[in-house]
């Protein structure tokens, strides 16, 4: 991945700086060009104003003139610089070895000159044996063309110039590449190094070790994708630790209905000849261990349905659902003798599920009803704060010690010999803890000023 990431920052780099670079080294080249040529016709214009006043000398005091300037210009430029007279002929130049009335008439950059308009441009030169630029002007007396003036270079020497123009921009592309290429590295490093840190720490989740958890660095989405692994972890661990002791406890919880079971079985099958009346007894023992063990084992794929699942929400009417519920129980009270109130208001809407809500009270209700007294009640109150809402089924029995309602929800817990609540699987509570926790829900025992129990749910008030 770094070498990807590596390539495709320098590549885009790359691809940027030629497009902007390439037109823009073109673009200047040839403004270094034009300055270059302004620069040789200005020099050709000043040496033309600085003779043509010596031009209708006579030769000697001309040719010495015209040398002093000449000899001036070579003080600080490599042109090569020719001056003729009106009818093309050399009257003096900077290139000792071109003798003077040379006829230059026939040089096309001279006629023009000597027609009155200044040339530039570039040429192959057979005396030069390569291409050269050059610049030739007129040398005017008001209207009147005295001669002309004409300065070249070899197109090397131009060139060479435009080359170190253009070395400014090649270094600053030098410079951008080299920045990237090191901005590419620090920001590979910076994304992979928390990459393969989780990978190493992923490995060693998949190893089995549960406790594996990886640290929080790097960019932003690293760092949420290390936060995300981390609960992710954390879940995997806890299901593993409920699982396990999932499978010990209900191995331990079914161990005991099939033990009784098998005896039962085993006692009618030695008294089914001699005793058939008792040995039918045995037989509707072990239906009712059956039974038992039918129940446990539904119980059992219902916790493990609920634990570690999260529940869509909706928007319900907790009032509504209290009293359809309380509806459905008052035939189990009736037969307790014992009566249902609820106090709830008209309508009170929470964003919670629906049927893990209706299996809380359900199974608050089951608890509340078996153990209340005979011509006693049990109260379903809907109470609404500014943070939550709460349902509290309470009972008027017995009760619990703070000790039995801290343990209440653990699974297979029930209360000693003592207690109210003596049958059942243990699981009742159990699965109401699962499934308040799969909807956000806070679920607690608490001692009912009546002397009984209260058990609360406590649903966020998210609406």
């Amino acid at each position: 991945m770094k070498k990807r990431l590596l390539v495709a920052m320098v590549g885009l780099v790359g691809a940027v700086l030629i497009a902007h670079d390439v037109p823009l080294a073109l673009h200047l080249s040839q403004i270094e060009r034009d300055r270059l040529t302004t620069a040789i016709e200005r020099d050709a214009f000043t040496i033309g104003g600085k003779i043509s006043p010596t031009l209708p000398l006579d030769d000697p005091e001309r040719h010495s003139a015209i040398d002093a300037v000449l000899d001036e210009y070579s003080l600080t430029k490599n042109g090569i610089v020719v001056v003729v007279d009106r009818n093309g002929y050399l009257i003096s130049s900077t290139d000792t070895a071109i003798a003077k009335g040379t006829d230059y008439a026939g040089r096309p950059e001279i006629a023009t000159a000597l027609l009155g308009d200044p040339s530039s441009g570039t040429r192959l030169s057979s005396t030069l044996g390569g291409d050269l630029v050059y610049v030739a002007v007129p040398v005017l007396s008001g209207a009147e063309v005295l001669g002309a003036v004409r300065i070249t270079f070899p197109k090397s020497v131009l060139d060479k110039s435009v080359r170190d123009q253009l070395q400014g921009l090649l270094l600053a592309a030098c410079v951008s590449v080299a920045m990237a290429i090191v901005l590419a590295l620090v920001f590979a490093r910076t994304v992979t190094k928390p990459l393969d840190n989780l990978r190493v720490t992923t490995d060693i989740l998949a190893s089995g070790d549960l406790t594996a958890t990886a640290t929080e660095e790097g960019p932003r989405e690293t760092r949420q994708l290390a936060r995300s692994f981390n609960v992710m972890a954390k879940r995997l661990g806890g299901l593993a630790d409920r699982q396990r002791s999932f499978a010990g406890d209900a191995s331990h919880q079914l161990r005991t209905p099939l033990t009784a079971l098998r005896l039962r079985l085993e006692q009618a099958g030695e008294l089914v000849a001699s005793s058939p009346e008792l040995a039918q007894t045995h037989i509707d023992e072990a239906l009712n261990e059956t039974d038992r063990l039918t129940h446990l084992i539904e119980q059992l794929l219902h916790l493990a349905r609920a634990e570690g699942a999260v529940l869509e929400k909706e928007n319900v009417d907790v009032c509504e659902i209290v009293r359809d519920r309380a509806h459905e129980w008052q035939y189990l009270a009736d037969e307790n003798d014992v009566s249902i109130v609820v106090q709830a208001p008209e309508i009170l809407l929470v964003n919670t599920n629906q049927l893990a809500l209706r299996e809380i009270i359900d199974n608050y209700v089951d608890n509340a009803i078996e153990v209340a007294p005979s011509a006693s009640q049990v109260t379903i109150t809907v109470l609404a704060t500014a943070e939550s809402v709460q349902i509290v089924v309470g009972d008027a029995g017995r009760g619990m010690t703070s000790e039995q309602r801290d343990r209440a929800f653990d699974r297979f817990w029930r209360a000693d010999i003592d207690s109210n609540r003596r049958t059942g699987s243990g699981l009742g509570l159990a699965i109401v803890a699962q499934l308040a926790h799969a909807c956000g829900m806070q679920v607690e025992l608490r001692q009912s000023p009546h002397g009984g129990v209260d058990a609360v749910v406590d649903i966020p008030n998210t609406i």
